[in-house]
């Protein structure tokens, strides 16, 4: 995340303080600054180290955990408390809310209501000033057929995120069968995302990344099963549970996914930030996007994270041009990628990155330019100078053919 969050702790118990203890070790964007096991001591801790964070425990003595409440709230306004209770009962809800809680968090910790509650802090702490989004970036990268270039995309998409010392970027690769992001960058790991999901009830921030493959340009990896029968091992919810743990250690997380939309994609697209839908100027690929994009308008803000990426442009003479493709999805083209045959060849077949094996390379700047936007201009679209806003043309779909 952007900004780390400072976080003091109390808890009497001393397995459940172990447990919250171990979680938030775990995690970049939070730093434990203080712990206390007695509820007597842990206004003048907090007065001393001056957290943004007061995580207070209720179970151990309500009452006296309450009046703490109550009164950090009003000697230290600036310190957010956060409650944590194994009660779900209302109006013990209530009652924290009353005393000064801002947010309510109930046993045992789900980390998605962990990063959901983290987050509003965070941005209540250090707002939008800056105009970019809060937290962690989740990028779906997802091809419209199979051979467009997909999984080159992510990996090297990842590898120039992860140039910067401020962020740190983790890629899963979701193609579950046929995967090679691994190949792409010469690993061999020693887990897989089946290793993660087995383990994926007891899983914290500590386990999950040394269950990652860190390569040499930063980025850490999360591939496919070595063998096909673990594939069916995994499950939607597994997905959704590591990515949120993902989400809540990484600045970026990266999901190259596969081409058959499984349950599991559809989980990955929905938790994403961005999608970037991969395509190249032929036919089959621009049928396959309207056909996605016609499906992508029925799921509850899905449309607006679609950014089209052309990948090969200038592959030959032949291509489709942009403006008709354009007009054809009705949508403005997000990036494009040249094309470069020799160098990507090469790089995939020697196991470098496009940052590390050809840096000043065309394709390479355009990759990180790619980066760059992502970062700091989600909205901001290249084009190719086409002119006004494209028009919807769906029914053009099958009358036109390459220009020669």
């Amino acid at each position: 995340m952007t900004h780390v969050l400072r976080l003091a702790l109390v808890d009497p118990n001393d397995a459940t303080r172990d447990a919250l203890k171990k979680i938030f070790l775990g995690m970049d964007s939070v730093w434990l600054e203080a712990e206390c096991s007695r509820y007597e001591f842990f206004s003048d801790v907090v007065t001393q180290t001056h957290p943004d964070i007061g995580l207070v425990s209720l179970d151990s003595d309500v009452d006296k955990a309450l009046k703490l409440v109550s009164s950090l709230n009003e000697a230290n306004p600036e310190c957010t408390v956060l409650v944590i209770s194994s009660s779900t009962d209302g109006n013990l809800i209530l009652q924290a809310i009353r005393a000064g809680a801002k947010e309510f968090l109930t046993q045992p910790l789900r980390i998605e209501d962990l990063v959901s509650a983290l987050s509003r802090i965070s941005d209540r702490h250090f707002g939008r000033a800056d105009g970019k989004p809060r937290g962690s970036q989740v990028i779906a990268v997802a091809g419209v057929a199979g051979g467009v270039g997909t999984t080159s995309v992510a990996v090297n998409l990842g590898c120039a995120l992860a140039r910067k010392e401020t962020n740190t970027v983790t890629l899963v690769d979701l193609d579950l069968c046929l995967g090679d992001a691994d190949v792409q960058l010469d690993a061999i790991p020693e887990h897989t995302l089946v290793d993660v999901s087995q383990n994926v009830t007891r899983l914290d921030f500590t386990l999950l990344k040394r269950s990652l493959t860190k390569h040499s340009s930063g980025l850490y990896l999360l591939p496919r099963p070595v063998q096909l029968e673990d594939v069916t091992l995994i499950t939607p919810e597994d997905i959704q549970r590591v990515i949120g743990l993902l989400r809540a250690s990484f600045t970026h997380v990266i999901l190259d996914l596969s081409k058959s939309y499984s349950a599991i994609d559809m989980v990955a697209l929905e938790m994403a930030t961005h999608v970037l839908l991969v395509i190249q100027l032929d036919l089959p690929c621009l049928r396959n996007l309207v056909r996605l994009m016609a499906s992508f308008k029925e799921m509850d803000g899905m449309a607006d994270k679609i950014r089209v990426l052309v990948n090969r442009v200038g592959l030959e003479q032949g291509q489709i041009t942009l403006k008709k493709a354009e007009e054809t999805i009705g949508r403005e083209i997000f990036w494009q990628l040249p094309n470069d045959y020799r160098t990507m060849i090469e790089v995939c077949n020697n196991g470098v990155p496009l940052i590390q094996q050809a840096p000043k390379a065309g394709i390479t700047q355009s990759i990180i330019a790619l980066a760059d936007t992502l970062e700091g201009s989600p909205q901001q679209t290249v084009s190719a100078g086409v002119a006004g806003p494209p028009k919807s043309g769906l029914g053009r779909l099958l009358s036109f053919w390459p220009n020669k």
